[in-house]
């Protein structure tokens, strides 16, 4: 077993655990690294964190230290899940709760779940690539959950499925929505629709939090905090 160091997040696994390709990405650190840099711009102390696709639970475990904050993770891949609550307990955190299953908007369905190699790219998209093995999971209500548990911030990275969800989901108490577009699966019409339906909902695209695919949708008017900017030589 080694114990790496990804963004700062103590990261215990072996080879054999993932993909050669995202060993790769988890040693030189190009894992996840968008929204590494940018998940404190989304998240603020005391936020309750509903966050859909941990993966490994790397950002998960960013989100987690930020001061005051709670954090609901889902996963759907099993294998990942395992790892994620690895990667959180060698952080030794104690504010998330890890949990396997898909949240989607509406009464609880089936749907099929496609596991890949790559666990980055296992989805609900069957054409996203060959997959080793398909999975069935009963979703469980989006908006049911975040009223239960008051999350106030929803995080997102779940290869596609946001544009249905955020079309159809109502997102009760969320202020902000943080998530990775993926306009190789759906396009520009995605990204439309994706605009749109938040829009209606109330948020606006927050470029103080954004940067290519990873972006930021909010609702308050906060302090304007962007990227420092190094001045040009002269």
């Amino acid at each position: 077993m080694s114990l790496m160091t990804v963004h700062g997040v103590k990261v215990p696994l072996r080879p054999d655990d993932v993909s050669p390709v995202i060993w790769q990405a988890l040693d030189n650190e190009t894992y996840e690294a968008k929204e590494a840099k940018w998940i404190s711009k989304a998240v603020k102390p005391g936020d309750r964190v509903l966050e859909l696709g941990s993966g490994i639970g790397i950002i998960t475990s960013l989100i987690a230290q930020i001061p005051d904050v709670q954090v609901w993770a889902f996963e759907a891949n099993p294998a990942s899940v395992a790892l994620a609550q690895r990667v959180v307990d060698a952080n030794d955190l104690d504010n998330v709760v890890l949990l396997k299953g898909i949240l989607a908007a509406g009464p609880p369905r089936p749907f099929t779940f496609y596991l890949r190699k790559d666990l980055w790219m296992s989805s609900m998209d069957k054409d996203q690539g060959p997959y080793e093995r398909e999975m069935r999971i009963v979703s469980t209500n989006i908006d049911d959950f975040i009223v239960q548990h008051g999350a106030n911030v929803l995080v997102m990275d779940i290869e596609g499925a946001e544009r249905e969800l955020l079309q159809h989901a109502k997102l009760p108490g969320i202020e902000r929505v943080y998530l990775e577009l993926h306009d190789h699966l759906y396009g520009l019409d995605g990204i439309r629709d994706i605009t749109q339906a938040l829009a209606l909902k109330g948020y606006a695209y927050d470029p103080r939090g954004s940067r290519g695919p990873c972006v930021l949708f909010a609702k308050d008017d906060g302090p304007r905090e962007y990227e420092e900017v190094e001045p040009d030589a002269a």
